[in-house]
């Protein structure tokens, strides 16, 4: 989810769902030692409970990593071992980790003894050349007893070589049943599955296996989906959140980043997924994606996309 998870979607998504565990996007090691970590790891309080996920190999990176996590007041930090991208296959970062599980042990180990807040996983099933069950569960078990006690598992292999990673999101198959064992071999242990969920009712089946579902591209595509997700997996009784109200309740946090300089689209382009199936959501979306751009009041212009939005 780089480039899309940022602070401004993740303060959007919180209008929607005030329960979710809300991750960052992927920052690797060296972009926060670095780089600009402040950039990084700014978010606002009302995003909690919020995990920073990060992408690194070297275990003395990550340790110093978690530090700045947990001052910075993250709640988890999610070391990713899923993502089959070549730009950070070649840095040792992502799936490929998954054919160096003692590594990953040494990262959790020492990002553990660096912190106290949790430290998790994010993984694949399997890579090309290391997809058998008995090395998933080789991979789990080192990782595990290294401290781990929360797995997200995307239930897919990733093929590392000849795929792109939108094709490894897509062409190797979802095999829910893999997870679902691996869950019964670690019952002591929280997994939670990713892959290919889009429904809350595929979310509740789920949630009879599984510990935890954790939602990708569909939060993001489909954002009004989180609007029911207190209601019915954490059982709020709280009424549910308008369309409408959802993106009037950004009004003051873009107009505080206009104050700081920014520019509305930077917050706008998260929030297009609430434009679908009503009269008027196509306006909405370019409203917020072209005509943006171009007013020279992006207040007035936010106003006639919430008002497009009354009613759905």
């Amino acid at each position: 989810m780089m480039d899309w998870t940022d602070r401004h979607f993740r303060y959007f998504a919180r209008q929607l769902s005030q329960r979710t565990l809300l991750y960052t996007e992927m920052v690797t090691t060296g972009a926060l030692l670095h780089g600009d970590a402040s950039r990084f790891l700014r978010h606002d309080e009302s995003e909690h409970p919020l995990a920073l996920q990060l992408g690194g190999s070297v275990p003395g990176d990550l340790a110093a990593c978690a530090k700045l996590a947990e001052a910075a007041g993250y709640d988890e930090v999610n070391l990713n071992v899923g993502c089959p991208s070549d730009r950070v296959q070649n840095n040792m970062i992502g799936a490929c980790l998954m054919a160096h599980p003692q590594l990953v042990a040494d990262c959790v180990k020492a990002m553990r003894d660096a912190v106290g807040i949790e430290v998790t996983v994010k993984h694949r099933i399997g890579i090309n050349g290391r997809d058998s069950y008995a090395e998933l569960c080789d991979f789990v078990g080192q990782v595990s007893e290294a401290g781990c006690r929360s797995f997200t598992v995307h239930a897919r292999i990733a093929i590392l070589e000849g795929l792109s990673p939108k094709e490894n999101r897509e062409i190797p198959p979802l095999r829910y049943e893999v997870a679902a064992q691996l869950k019964q071999d670690f019952p002591e242990l929280e997994i939670v599955l990713n892959g290919g969920i889009k429904t809350l009712e595929q979310c509740e089946a789920h949630l009879r296996v599984f510990d935890g579902v954790m939602l990708g591209r569909e939060a993001y595509q489909n954002p009004y989906l989180l609007a029911n997700v207190d209601q019915a997996l954490f059982g709020s009784s709280a009424a549910r959140v308008s369309r409408a109200e959802a993106l009037r309740a950004m009004r003051p946090y873009i107009e505080r980043h206009l104050a700081e300089g920014g520019a509305m689209h930077h917050i706008t382009r998260h929030v297009l997924g609430l434009g679908q199936g009503f009269p008027g959501a196509r306006r909405f979306r370019q409203l917020l994606s072209v005509d943006v751009h171009k007013t020279p009041d992006p207040l007035a212009l936010l106003d006639q996309a919430i008002d497009l939005l009354e009613g759905h």
